[in-house]
């Protein structure tokens, strides 16, 4: 099984593929350049650098939102793109459920926070039974408030990840009744490894689409459209 895994869904550009049990090669950066800048060269490094035909490929998997609009669109249209050129599926990644299998294995709950302005963050509930990912809150938008006051519901010590951390962090301080920690830097931004990791499981249960059906699931209205609403609401 073989499958290249792309995330664009933050402020990470990362490419990556897995083998089998391998991963073979990735590409991350976290750095002031736009995904179209970013995510075709290392594509095509990438395979440059591990002898990759891409025609070899059993599919493509990608982030599916939530996440920066922009990013999610880009990473979209070029998925979508190399998908239907070599006549791959696509298998659709939840983007908080990827975020939070970068901590495999931890024996604290896991909550991913990606920032999404307002005090809003798009998050999730997770813990490990060995490398089994059991989802206790599906990822959703939420205000900060609200996902904290769950976790202290819970009752259990928790390791945050996600751009949304230090963004939050002084809340968390100030409101959390539980232990917690936060994720180190190597494990705590989007990596693509970690979603072909995830694709391989979502690819042996079927869990694909064609790649003309594929569109990205953003979870919230963009701010344009927020925007547009709100002044369609005072005209009113």
């Amino acid at each position: 099984m073989k499958i290249l895994a792309i995330d664009s869904s933050g402020l990470v550009a990362s490419v990556a593929v897995v083998a089998d049990e391998n991963l073979v090669g990735e590409f991350t950066v976290n750095y002031k350049k736009t995904h179209s800048q970013t995510l075709l060269p290392m594509m095509d490094m990438l395979a440059k650098m591990i002898d990759l035909d891409l025609e070899t490929l059993d599919a493509v998997a990608v982030t599916k939102g939530p996440g920066s609009f922009t990013g999610l669109r880009i990473g979209s249209a070029t998925v979508k793109g190399l998908a239907l050129a070599l006549e791959k599926p696509v298998i659709p990644i939840p983007t908080v459920d990827a975020l939070a299998y970068n901590l495999c294995g931890h024996k604290d709950i896991v909550c991913p926070l990606m920032d999404a302005r307002r005090n809003q963050t798009y998050t999730g509930l997770y813990q490990f039974d060995g490398n089994s990912m059991q989802i206790i809150k599906e990822q959703c938008a939420l205000d900060i408030s609200e996902i904290t006051a769950e976790i202290n519901n819970i009752g259990k010590a928790v390791t945050f990840l996600g751009d949304g951390a230090p963004v939050f962090e002084r809340f968390i301080a100030e409101q959390l009744n539980v232990p917690y920690t936060f994720a180190p830097p190597h494990l705590n931004k989007q990596r693509a490894g970690t979603v072909a990791a995830l694709a391989r499981s979502y690819f042996t249960e079927g869990k694909m689409t064609d790649a003309a059906a594929y569109k990205p699931e953003y979870l919230r209205l963009s701010q344009a459209e927020r925007e547009r609403m709100e002044r369609e609401h005072a005209a009113d």
